[in-house]
C-alpha cells in the first residue's frame, strides 16, 4: 500500500497535535482497511471518503482503486493521478466536521 499525505493534512496535524495519537491510530485503520472503515463522500467531494477520529472529527482522504473504479478520477482530477498505482490512498485533510467540509472541494 502506497500512503500519500498532502501539505494541508500535514498542516492540521500539527495544529491538532493534541490527539495526534488518536489520528495516527485511525489513519493506520484506514490503510488496513481503507473500503470498510470510510464513508464515501457526496456532492463536491464525490470520490472522498471521510473516517471520523473522535465524534466531530474527520479525516478526509481518497483510495485510488475505488475511484477509477466508479470514475471520480474523472472528477476529482488528481494532478498526480497518473504516477498513483490502484493501491493508493492519499490522506488530504483533517479537522472538525464543519471546517472539513467548509474548505469546499479538494486539490
Amino acid at each position: 500500500m502506497e500512503v500519500l499525505f498532502s501539505d494541508a493534512f500535514l498542516k492540521s496535524l500539527k495544529k491538532y497535535n493534541s490527539i495526534k495519537k488518536a489520528i495516527k491510530k485511525k489513519v493506520d485503520m484506514v490503510i488496513e482497511n481503507p473500503i470498510a472503515l470510510g464513508e464515501p463522500l457526496k456532492g463536491n467531494f464525490r470520490g472522498y471518503y471521510s473516517c471520523p477520529v473522535r465524534r466531530n472529527f474527520l479525516i478526509i482522504y481518497l483510495y485510488c482503486r475505488v475511484c477509477r473504479k466508479k470514475g471520480d478520477d474523472k472528477i476529482v482530477f488528481c494532478s498526480d493521478c497518473h504516477r498513483c498505482l490502484d493501491n493508493t490512498i492519499k490522506f488530504i485533510d483533517l479537522g472538525p466536521h464543519n471546517q472539513a467540509y467548509k474548505k469546499g472541494e479538494h486539490p
